[in-house]
């Protein structure tokens, strides 16, 4: 049996390390703006396509995409947050709700025109490619999304503590009036933020792609557990992100091999009940 188990448990951690990464967005943008973004599977799913295009037509692979497919991700989510999210809100958390649900349906739409429903994968020569830890035979681009998605999370603590932009989002989350006074520009730094939350659901699908596969559904596979995520580590904890998406991999993939691939996620759930009942500020959450 144990044979079987650590097998699950190191690919449980690879896994959890992808929904932490999706997860970052999603706290990133509620410790700021205080809102929940609907299109996040959506952003999600746009740069899993992108990547795949990239390679497909112009062979550049999934890793190689990544500078260029975060600076055009993050473009893409400043000039939403500016151009869209921010003036039609009029400053009302429940009107970005629905706006963000207006964009998420309107994107999956237009990838369902004119991508279809078909199942999209990519053939690069290392797929197949395992890397022996401990015993258990783990995929090469699994071990490569895990160190991945584990180097973001310093990267972007370094960012907001030791950057001047990253101390006008913090100055902006605690206490935007008086970011205000003191010369922030307000809504150039949640434009920032979002930005930011965008580019790290495009790092996500590029260290995806290689182990994965694209539809325009494919964005509902990874938001539900990064919701999940967000709340059970705290909500705008990175670190505790983090933590949440490691252990909620964890126990998807012990689900998995003891229930079945198909009742995996239950275990996540059942999880998601218990601590909040425990803890219900989260995992690394401040009580109120």
């Amino acid at each position: 049996m144990s044979t079987l188990i650590l097998p699950a448990v190191i690919s449980g951690l690879m896994m959890g390390a992808v929904y932490a990464l999706v997860a970052l967005g999603l706290t990133l943008i509620y410790g700021v703006l205080h809102i929940i973004n609907f299109a996040h599977g959506s952003l999600l799913m746009l740069a899993l396509y992108a990547v795949y295009f990239l390679n497909t037509y112009l062979g550049i692979d999934p890793y190689l995409a990544i500078p260029i497919v975060l600076p055009v991700f993050f473009a893409l989510g400043y000039a939403l947050q500016r151009g869209l999210i921010g003036p039609m809100s009029s400053g009302s958390e429940q009107n970005v709700l629905l706006i963000t649900l207006a964009v998420s349906i309107i994107i999956e739409n237009l990838a369902l025109y004119f991508w279809t429903s078909n199942t999209r994968n990519i053939d690069i020569p290392y797929v197949y490619d395992t890397v022996e830890l401990f015993g258990a035979f783990i995929p090469f681009g699994r071990v490569i999304a895990f160190f991945g998605a584990l180097a973001v999370v310093p990267l972007l603590w370094l960012f907001m503590a030791k950057t001047r932009t990253g101390s006008a989002i913090r100055a902006v989350a605690i206490e935007k009036r008086g970011a205000e006074l003191v010369g922030i520009d307000v809504n150039h730094t949640y434009a920032i933020c979002f930005g930011i939350g965008t580019a790290c659901v495009a790092l996500a699908a590029c260290l995806l792609l290689p182990t994965f596969y694209v539809t325009p559904q494919v964005g509902y596979t990874f938001v539900l557990v990064a919701f999940t995520t967000v709340v059970l580590g705290g909500m705008g904890s990175l670190v505790g992100a983090l933590v949440a998406g490691l252990l909620l991999g964890l126990i998807e993939s012990l689900c998995g091999l003891f229930l079945g691939d198909s009742l995996g996620q239950i275990g996540i759930f059942i999880a998601f009940i218990l601590i909040l009942l425990l803890k219900p500020s989260g995992i690394m959450g401040k009580a109120p």
